[in-house]
């Protein structure tokens, strides 16, 4: 953590993370966390560090590799009035608790007409990190937007994390809580006391008229670094971050749209039937949109994730392809003539950009 001289305190996501958790567990006895490893000393990238020790093992305990099972152990508690937040480290894994998830946790409150609720949070991990290959590097989040009764948000910056961790606590619905690895290092104002960012209401990163990003989880930082580009070929980009992908803010990229005329969603994980498609359609189908529309979308390549740095540098999107890309939608007839200069291109990925925005 450091202080800005403006006197504002600046937080990294991770420990952001962590703050929600203690606030929530001090506030309310009925919230306790538990998954594999996380009162283990590296505490989930430090995400959980010190909360055993602050809360006691009946509230911060470890669990067996069972995700199935202890992903029933969380609906029930859940079901009793408790307030579980279940860690499941990688997205990966979480496929191998989904009947639970899918058949019980989210249709609870339905079949039981509304009698029974089912408070609980389900942190889990997606993106690259140091090559970790095809099991370890998914980004699953659309599965979930599929079905009824499942919340899900990805949280691109501090702010944000803390604020939609707090709210999902707080929420009567399962919530698919997503983080990229790689915005735990990130860092921006998030104040001390506790408060929420509402599930369901996306925000606008930086404004633009020539086109509108639309950026999920760590893809919002590359669309900033694109947007950057972009300046260097006259082009003026608005980012957006949707925060929730369930709830949906569509109303705000609709406004957008119609402003800028084109649209460009890049997604940390396959465009084949994701959240891209689904946000594509969503514009498609309004009738709130005023005027054609260019929409085209990014995100990994067509095949498992590979394991080797080159090949993962041309599986995942990057702040240049992303330029290049929103380049040849702005300018169609000047398609392939322009790329970013090459060493801003590098310079791009260090830029650290501090939320809100």
């Amino acid at each position: 953590m450091s202080t800005p001289t403006n006197g504002e305190r600046s937080l990294r996501y991770v420990d952001a993370l962590r703050e929600a958790i203690a606030q929530e567990m001090d506030r309310d006895h009925s919230v306790f966390l538990f998954g594999l490893d996380v009162d283990d000393h590296n505490g989930i990238q430090g995400s959980t560090v010190g909360l055993a020790e602050r809360f006691g093992a009946d509230r911060v305990f470890s669990t067996p590799l069972s995700e199935d099972a202890m992903t029933g152990v969380a609906i029930g508690a859940a079901m009793a009035g408790m307030r579980p937040i279940h860690v499941h480290i990688r997205m990966d894994f979480v496929l191998l608790c989904m009947n639970q998830l899918v058949n019980m946790a989210a249709k609870a409150h339905y079949m039981y007409g509304g009698q029974l609720r089912v408070p609980m949070v389900v942190r889990c991990m997606i993106g690259k990190s140091w090559g970790q290959g095809a099991q370890h590097s998914q980004g699953l989040h659309s599965m979930f937007m599929h079905v009824p009764g499942l919340k899900v948000v990805m949280p691109s910056n501090a702010y944000d994390a803390k604020g939609c961790l707090i709210s999902a606590i707080r929420d009567d619905s399962p919530v698919i809580f997503v983080e990229h690895r790689l915005l735990y290092s990130t860092e921006c104002h998030v104040p001390e006391t506790a408060y929420t960012v509402e599930i369901g209401r996306a925000r606008v990163c930086a404004a633009g008229d020539d086109i509108t990003l639309v950026g999920l989880s760590n893809m919002v930082l590359d669309c900033l670094r694109a947007r950057d580009l972009m300046t260097d070929a006259g082009i003026s980009a608005e980012v957006i971050d949707p925060i929730s992908l369930t709830p949906l803010d569509i109303d705000t990229i609709l406004d957008s749209v119609n402003r800028t005329g084109k649209l460009l969603v890049v997604d940390s994980a396959w465009t084949s039937c994701g959240a891209s498609a689904e946000i594509l359609a969503r514009v498609a189908e309004s009738p709130r949109v005023r005027r054609p529309v260019k929409m085209e979308r990014m995100g990994f390549a067509v095949s498992p994730c590979p394991p080797s740095p080159p090949l993962e540098q041309a599986f995942y999107p990057d702040p240049a392809k992303i330029a290049a890309k929103a380049y040849g939608m702005v300018r169609a007839r000047d398609f392939g003539t322009w790329v970013p200069d090459p060493e801003r291109a590098i310079l791009s990925h260090q830029l650290q950009f501090r939320g809100p925005f």
